[in-house]
């Protein structure tokens, strides 16, 4: 297998085994790491990797980048798989093809504070390239990317895509703000105008704030819930 190039600024770790592209991401970071680091492991079944970054805003405005993942996962994929695959978003990370679960992202950063400006926050990728199942019949609500017509997609070249594609969508960010993003992830977003199930709370998914809290209905209120809770770790 060919490793991956990645655009000017980025930089490719490989690694193998059961080591997580996301963990390992998270204590480069730590350790200082620049931002651009890719990690990632290219497994026969599934392709993990994250993105490291160094944002220059508070840790609410920074949480953007997990819905700009997504939405770069959706056109990278887009621009490989035929054109009758689907891809959804899930408001907390879930990735959704032909409307079946399909893998998730996943987001960490080196504090909690919404209006702290954080050292450094990963956003993490896992998608099943090849059903753990041999009756995917029992778990019709699963789905792996070879099971949906996109047999002919290479995981090195949707990794350089989903790359590529979140790189326009962060200069698109630092250039036009937040409102194209916006617009782009309510195309793709899952269950808006549904009922859903949030952290045991269950309501109405009205949509988002300018941030890209959850507006839950229950009953006669509407509660945010701010996407800083979808973070991992303490």
């Amino acid at each position: 297998m060919t490793a991956p190039s990645f655009p000017p600024l980025f930089s490719g770790l490989a690694v193998e085994g059961q080591i997580d592209p996301f963990d390992k991401a998270c204590v480069e970071a730590a350790r200082g790491c620049d931002a651009g680091l890719v990690v990632y492991n290219l497994g026969a079944n599934t392709l993990q990797a994250a993105l490291v970054f160094a944002p220059e805003v508070v840790l609410a405005d920074a949480m953007a980048m997990m819905p700009l993942c997504g939405v770069g996962f959706q056109n990278a994929l887009g621009a490989l798989a035929p054109p009758e695959v689907a891809v959804h978003l899930d408001w907390a990370g879930g990735l959704r093809i032909n409307a079946a679960s399909c893998g998730r992202l996943r987001v960490a950063a080196s504090g909690r504070d919404p209006a702290a400006e954080p050292d450094w926050l990963v956003i993490g990728l896992e998608l099943p390239l090849w059903p753990t199942s041999d009756a995917p019949g029992e778990t019709p609500d699963q789905t792996a990317l070879y099971a949906e017509g996109c047999a002919e997609v290479d995981a090195v070249d949707l990794l350089e895509s989903w790359v590529k594609h979140t790189l326009v969508g962060i200069n698109t960010w630092q250039d036009e703000g937040v409102a194209p993003l916006h617009k782009e992830w309510r195309g793709i977003a899952h269950g808006i105008g549904e009922g859903v199930e949030i952290f045991g709370e269950t309501g109405t998914f009205l949509g988002v704030d300018e941030k890209f809290g959850m507006l839950l209905r229950r009953e006669d209120t509407t509660r945010l819930i701010p996407l800083t809770d979808v973070l991992e770790g303490s």
